[in-house]
């Protein structure tokens, strides 16, 4: 079906919840205005209902291929990637002095949410060049800066990242790529990794690989880990040692291609050192950070598809007369109590993934300034975007199937593509149970609880409705008590309190849309709904969030095979 850019709704969520404008009262950010901000929110979104949204059918259908000679994407999208690069959408959020615009990162992310609302597959060819940038751009050597940052800028190369091997998943430590000094500041790289989006294409000339190795006699685990820059073609134009041996057949995303890259199969794969040698694990993360807010901004990608799909149907689709009408005649199912119900938690829940995600990223660009306290805010929020925007973009895809009735388990609707597109995003860049581990490890005692007992003051200040202080004071009393809990009892806890915290975030989020001059109807009622009936649900987490690890370990590991 058509995608029609929610661009009414990302102004809103920009300023807001963004606080745009404060940015674009800075240096950094003054050529942030009003108009030019129209002008990106509007083109971006014509670009992306017009060019990449009609290719995804055939993405998902035909989807990507491989041969011998490399992987070949569908008819047009090497097209549409050529446009794109053409149209400098690649460059909004990268500094200026590598060919960027210098726009405000919660902007770019805006423009990443209508390609991937468009194209969910498609998008992850930019969104992971987005990542590549940042890595470079922070751990880069002035000389690698120079050669590399230009050409990922407008997107004429494309980045990927490579952590996982066949015996190394999210345990990075256990990984076996190695890297050996060339001299002249080369290294030869060998090693096979699997999963790697967007590994090999026909869409870019060049494909730079930034890859996770071990050098000699590096010490064991993640801290004898460097991060290497591969490119697929090296700079004087002669192809790199990197062969595609595969790509992977998948429940979805199949515009995406998934793909086991073998380095160094005739120990000629060349490659530079990103960083010191053994400081790849903090590189890395620079990119995966980037990137974990990306994947949650995918569950606000496909959360919006599905919306626009379900409401869609539930408006044509008519069937039955509404109960207890005086007329008997048959109404569009969108008539009917429980179908509306569900759209309006598809539309709440969405909105909420978007102020959530879009929230995070306004963080990234204070912090960016030099804000300290946006920095911290930053940690705590980033594994509740991740994880709670794709938990979201699951739910809501869910129910759009729910909506089209058994039209949504054919696939001709298209309502299943999006739930199939989205069940990777609560797995990959750090699993979402990961995600609740970071969150309750290690932020809850950042700055030594400062930090969480920030956040739960601000959302204190601003709450106004009961059910949303009582969640917001659950959290605080269960945060503190995780604090102080032995590490089985904290990680069981962990998946559960982290729903509770984000929903009380976007609880916080949404009385502030809701309160907005310039919201709309559906935003007013979405924000009502939100507050009255999916903030306490979350309080029926407190059980979990409060449980001991007891009961999971009552039994040996072998009865769950009885």
């Amino acid at each position: 079906m058509p995608f029609t850019p929610p661009v009414a709704d990302q102004r809103l969520v920009l300023n807001e919840i963004v606080r745009l404008p404060e940015l674009a009262a800075t240096e950094r950010f003054a050529a942030a205005t009003p108009d030019v901000i129209d002008a990106v929110l509007d083109g971006a979104g014509e670009f992306a209902a017009g060019e990449w949204a009609p290719l995804a059918k055939v993405g998902d259908t035909v989807g990507a291929t491989w041969t011998p000679d490399g992987v070949v994407m569908p008819d047009g999208y090497a097209r549409a990637y050529r446009d794109y690069v053409e149209g400098g959408w690649g460059t909004i959020g990268v500094a200026e002095e590598w060919g960027g615009q210098g726009m405000p990162f919660a902007v770019q992310t805006a423009v990443l949410e209508m390609l991937g609302g468009a194209n969910m597959g498609f998008a992850l060819c930019p969104t992971l060049t987005v990542g590549a940038i940042e890595a470079l751009a922070h751990h880069g050597s002035p000389a690698q800066q120079a050669a590399y940052l230009p050409k990922l800028a407008t997107g004429e190369w494309t980045g990927t990242m490579n952590l996982t091997e066949p015996q190394a998943g999210s345990d990075v430590g256990a990984l076996r790529s190695s890297a050996v000094p060339l001299g002249d500041d080369k290294w030869s790289v060998k090693g096979t990794k699997i999963f790697i989006s967007f590994g090999d294409h026909d869409m870019a000339d060049n494909i730079v690989h930034l890859v996770l190795a071990r050098t000699p006699d590096a010490p064991a685990g993640t801290r004898g880990i460097s991060l290497f820059l591969v490119p697929k073609m090296r700079l004087d134009g002669t192809p790199n040692d990197v062969r595609v041996v595969s790509i992977e057949h998948k429940m979805g995303l199949h515009a995406s291609p998934t793909c086991v890259l073998s380095f160094g199969d005739h120990d000629a794969c060349v490659g530079e050192l990103i960083g010191p040698e053994h400081g790849g694990m903090r590189a890395m993360f620079t990119m995966m950070n980037n990137a974990r807010l990306n994947v949650g901004l995918q569950g606000v990608q496909v959360a919006e598809g599905a919306t626009q799909a379900a409401v869609a149907y539930a408006l044509d689709r008519v069937q039955s007369a509404r109960a207890g009408a005086a007329s008997r005649d048959s109404v569009p199912i969108v008539e009917h109590p429980d179908v509306r119900r569900m759209l309006l938690r598809m539309k709440a829940q969405t909105l909420a993934a978007r102020a959530l995600v879009y929230y995070a990223a306004g963080q990234v660009d204070r912090a960016g300034l030099g804000d300290a306290a946006a920095r911290n805010r930053l940690e705590i929020v980033t594994p509740l975007a991740k994880a709670h925007g794709t938990d979201l973009g699951n739910e809501v895809a869910s129910i759009g199937i729910q909506v089209h009735g058994g039209m949504g388990y054919i696939e001709e609707t298209g309502a299943a593509q999006f739930f199939r597109d989205a069940r990777i995003t609560p797995i990959y860049e750090g699993t979402n149970g990961i995600q609740a581990a970071d969150l309750v490890g290690r932020k809850l005692g950042l700055d030594g609880g400062a930090a969480f007992a920030s956040l739960i003051a601000d959302l204190r200040q601003d709450a106004e409705s009961e059910e949303l202080l009582a969640l917001i004071d659950a959290c605080d009393v269960i945060g503190g008590r995780l604090a102080n809990v032995g590490h089985d009892d904290r990680l069981a806890a962990s998946y559960p309190f982290l729903t509770m915290l984000s929903v009380a975030v976007c609880g916080w989020l949404m009385e502030r849309l809701g309160r907005a001059a310039d919201a709309g109807e559906m935003t007013r009622v979405a924000a009502r709904f939100y507050v009255a009936q999916i903030v306490p649900e979350a309080l029926g987490l407190r059980a979990a969030a409060t449980a001991s690890a007891d009961v999971l370990y009552s039994l040996p590991a072998e009865a769950f095979a009885a």
